[in-house]
């Protein structure tokens, strides 16, 4: 198995024995590869989402604003009724 570092990989290797059943060369595999943590390290990343770039993040925000602003105007001018929350 590899981990999901891409710059640095975690090899587990186990070899068979001559009267090794291959249930027992699972299980110390099994072994090997919890002793090297590498099933934490994959689930950890496995919702990894990138990060926006600092441009992305400053035009989605000029947006955000511009929209909070028109409506706050309607509001004023009484074009569109206030928005009540129901949140418990």
């Amino acid at each position: 198995m590899i981990s999901s570092c891409s710059h640095m990989a975690t090899n587990v290797q186990v070899d068979k024995n001559n009267n090794e059943s291959s249930a027992n060369v699972i299980r110390r595999f099994t072994k090997r590869v919890q002793g090297a943590g590498i099933v934490p390290k994959v689930r950890a990343g496995r919702y990894y989402t990138r990060l926006k770039s600092r441009n992305v993040q400053r035009f989605a925000k000029l947006k955000k604003l511009a929209k909070k602003e028109t409506y706050e105007k309607l509001l004023k001018l009484g074009k569109i009724a206030e928005q009540r929350s129901y949140r418990r």
